[in-house]
């Protein structure tokens, strides 16, 4: 061990100016400090491969484009908690005729004729039908909501419509809306926990923490209690869009009712590692984490090779690589490559 930690010192001595750009981005050319070709590529493959590994575990900043190309079965929403609804429902194929009617109709001067002409069109509605055409046009949300009401009218919505509905309307910003139908679900009796969900990750990413905050205390009054999945809901949200100060903050005045451990302490701690990159921050959540008498767990550690590693911190990645062998936890695949890696340089 004393060996590798030599080895880091010297790397990062006198390869630091090569070194750390590999760690922020995948360079076309590699200077050569390599004894042989074959060092060479293995030095590129495992930098290619952190690349994909590390960008991979943070989950990517959620936007309203999607590629049409998806079926509509894999649409999902790339977030730990899965606030997305999916609309996988079959379509059938009225699709195009009602998309097309849609946006002829739009141009009306009421809504009671667009309706009506809706209704007049012999197109019957239906619960995939409307999921279908909801999803399709999450960008022009107004004919999103057309859609909605239409099937609403005609018996073809259910909870998966409304959490879809609510969702496109929170990333138009349509707050005000979006409620409203919240409201509609708990008057009908149907579950509004995922819709509420959905409100929490919108206005996170709207970068709004506190509204965020409230609505999961506004939980209460919708007959939810904001137990311990709500709670880590939150903090994963606020985390994921860079809100981390807000997240740690929550977590730690609220730790009477939701005690503190490892899960939390890791979602902080992959908000500074993964999300902001901020190597101070890390190693403070993680010298916290003992102050609370909080034990590390596997993800605590490859969280933090993981932001050691993104900073060029070889010495401080291998220690922690060598922690969790001793511990009995397989480090994965990439960090292995990577401490491999470490091995082929020359001394």
């Amino acid at each position: 061990m004393m060996a590798l930690f030599s080895l880091a010192r010297r790397l990062q001595r006198i390869h630091s100016q090569i070194l750390s750009p590999f760690f922020l981005q995948y360079p076309a050319t590699v200077p050569s400090p390599f004894p042989s070709p074959l060092v060479q590529q293995l030095y590129l493959f495992s930098l290619a491969f952190h690349q994909t590994f590390f960008i991979s575990s943070q989950t990517p900043v959620v936007t309203s484009n999607f590629s049409t190309l998806q079926s509509l079965s894999s649409l999902t929403l790339n977030y730990p908690f899965e606030t997305t609804p999916q609309p996988n429902h079959d379509p059938g194929p009225q699709e195009p005729a009602l998309l097309h009617l849609l946006k002829r109709v739009a141009h009306l001067s009421s809504e009671t004729e667009a309706m009506a002409s809706l209704d007049e069109s012999g197109i019957k509605a239906t619960l995939g039908l409307v999921c279908s055409v909801i999803w399709t046009l999450r960008e022009e949300w107004r004919l999103a909501f057309l859609a909605f009401k239409w099937g609403e009218k005609w018996g073809s919505s259910g909870e998966k419509t409304y959490e879809l509905m609510i969702w496109v309307l929170r990333n138009h910003r349509k707050f005000n809306t979006a409620w409203c139908l919240i409201r509609d679900l708990y008057r009908s009796s149907m579950d509004t926990r995922r819709a509420m969900f959905i409100m929490i990750d919108r206005y996170a990413a709207a970068s709004d923490p506190c509204m965020a905050i409230q609505t999961f205390h506004t939980m209460e009054k919708f007959r939810m209690s904001p137990d311990e999945e709500a709670f880590s809901t939150l903090l994963k949200a606020l985390c994921r869009y860079g809100n981390i100060e807000e997240a740690e903050e929550i977590m730690l005045v609220n730790k009477k009712l939701f005690p503190l451990d490892a899960d939390g302490f890791n979602i902080i701690l992959n908000g500074w590692c993964n999300v902001l990159v901020d190597v101070i921050e890390a190693k403070r959540v993680w010298r916290e984490m003992s102050e609370y008498c909080i034990i590390p767990n596997a993800t605590s550690y490859t969280y933090m090779i993981s932001c050691f590693s993104k900073v060029g911190d070889l010495f401080n990645s291998l220690r922690l690589y060598d922690e969790m062998k001793k511990r009995g936890w397989d480090p994965g695949i990439e960090v292995g490559l990577l401490c491999s890696f470490v091995h082929l340089l020359p001394s």
